[in-house]
C-alpha cells in the first residue's frame, strides 16, 4: 500500500533538506516495520486503536493483537522522528501526516 509523508514545522530548511528528511522518515518507518507495504496498514490500525483508547492507550486494556500494533507503531514512529528531527532540530517537534498515495 503506497503512502505519502508530510512533515510540518520545517521553517528555515531548504527544499533539498526537506526532501531528504522525508526520505529518512519513510526509510525509518519501513525498516522498523519490515516493509513499505506495512506502514499504512499498521498506522491506520494504530489510529483506530488510539481513537478508542486514546493516544497513549493503557496496554493492559488492549487485546494481544492491539498491543502488538501499538508497540509496532510506536517503535516505528520513534525511529522515524529520531531519524529526522534528531539531526534537524530546527524542523520543530516532530509533526507529520501520513496518507494513502
Amino acid at each position: 500500500m503506497h503512502y505519502t509523508v508530510k512533515l510540518y514545522d520545517a521553517e528555515g530548511v531548504s527544499e533539498a533538506q526537506h526532501r531528504e528528511a522525508v526520505l529518512r522518515f519513510r526509510r525509518a518507518l519501513e525498516d522498523t516495520l519490515g516493509d513499505a507495504s506495512l506502514v499504512l496498514p499498521v498506522y491506520l490500525a494504530y489510529q483506530r486503536i488510539a481513537g478508542v483508547y486514546g493516544e497513549q492507550p493503557d496496554t493492559a486494556a488492549l487485546t494481544d493483537a492491539e498491543r502488538e500494533i501499538v508497540e509496532q507503531w510506536q517503535a516505528a514512529e520513534t525511529a522515524a522522528i529520531t531519524a529526522v528531527f534528531g539531526p534537524l532540530r530546527n524542523m520543530g517537534d516532530g509533526m507529520y501526516e501520513l496518507k494513502p498515495a
